[in-house]
């Protein structure tokens, strides 16, 4: 399967696409109505992509007890049709996991519902060499365009290497790259090895580094190649941030695409806004305690939001950490023009 022409020229310009939360009742099931709510929740804020089966979807929805990725693809892509969506003007992403049968297993199912790519996470794969990963994406890849994702280790991804992402960006069908490192260093090794790479043209680049938005969007990367700069850019981002005050989101994530094409606005107001963000962000998604409470704290904003019913998550372990209420609180009266 190859990217759609249209899916391919909206990933270029840069789409706005928040990684989808999954709805639960208190007995652990989906809740479709309100799985189905969160779908209206983004299309009204104007969103340009959704991606599904990710992590702040909850990784556990593979696991046979549940077995929630089917349905949870199942409900997203029907109601996305239901809306009438246009297939070829909205992004759907669908996560993939899991060793090379899993993996292509669920590219199939994916593929099956109509999204355009898959999301590649590595997590749980931490002894695998970079060769024994990079055949995996190349049979990924043939059932399903990729988009790439670096995981930061403390949410259950592994540190990838600057060789492995040049491998990775070399690979036919690859489309584009999530960095989600949350590490200035890291992201660079992404940009340089893609910049370096056969088809640096070719790769989009979209920021998942939730505690840098707004710089990750606005900063020019220049990389020496062959005596001259290659630039490339975050030209949007997919991230579990946007999953809450979707609509201020949008607003921002519009202004920087003006400023960038038509000079529009102030840039220390755009960068000093980027700091409230990530305040926001640190609220949320608990880096005091090394993000165990990130998928609780977007629950507790959607419950405040009336979106979702309670904080219930698969693992018990996903549960707001000490402080992170006090937290959402402040945040939430400081920056009101944000968390509407």
């Amino acid at each position: 399967m190859k990217l759609n022409t249209n899916i391919k020229q909206l990933l270029r310009e840069g789409a706005f696409i928040p990684a989808c939360p999954l709805a639960l009742t208190e007995n652990l099931q989906l809740d479709v109505r309100r799985q189905n709510g969160l779908v209206d929740y983004y299309l009204d804020a104007g969103v340009g992509g959704l991606a599904v089966g990710v992590h702040t979807t909850q990784f556990e929805i593979r696991e046979p007890q549940y077995g929630l990725l089917e349905p949870v693809l199942a409900t997203v892509a029907e109601q996305l049709s239901d809306k009438g969506i246009d297939k070829n003007g909205f992004i759907k992403v669908a996560g993939i996991c899991g060793p090379t049968d899993q993996a292509v297993r669920e590219a199939e199912l994916a593929v099956k519902y109509g999204y355009h790519l898959g999301l590649v996470s590595n997590g749980g794969l931490n002894d695998w060499s970079n060769e024994a990963l990079l055949e995996r994406v190349q049979a990924i890849a043939e059932v399903i365009p990729v988009f790439g994702f670096y995981l930061q280790p403390a949410v259950g991804g592994r540190v990838l290497d600057y060789d492995f992402w040049k491998g990775f960006a070399d690979l036919k069908n690859v489309e584009a790259i999530k960095v989600a490192a949350f590490n200035r260093y890291q992201t660079l090794d992404v940009v340089r090895a893609v910049c370096h790479s056969s088809r640096a043209d070719q790769i989009d680049l979209y920021t998942g580094n939730d505690d840098n938005i707004i710089a990750d969007l606005l900063t020019p990367y220049r990389i020496p190649v062959g005596g001259e700069a290659k630039e490339k850019r975050f030209v949007g981002g997919l991230l579990g941030h946007w999953s809450v005050w979707t609509a201020p989101a949008v607003a921002y994530f519009k202004a920087i695409k003006a400023h960038l094409q038509n000079d529009e606005g102030s840039l220390s107001d755009l960068l000093a806004l980027g700091v409230q963000v990530t305040d926001l962000n640190q609220a949320i998604f608990d880096p005091r305690h090394q993000f165990s409470g990130s998928i609780a704290g977007i629950h507790e904003v959607l419950r405040r939001l009336g979106l979702l019913a309670g904080l219930w998550c698969l693992n018990p372990k996903e549960r707001l950490s000490e402080g992170q209420l006090s937290e959402i609180d402040r945040v939430t009266e400081q920056y009101p023009q944000l968390t509407s």
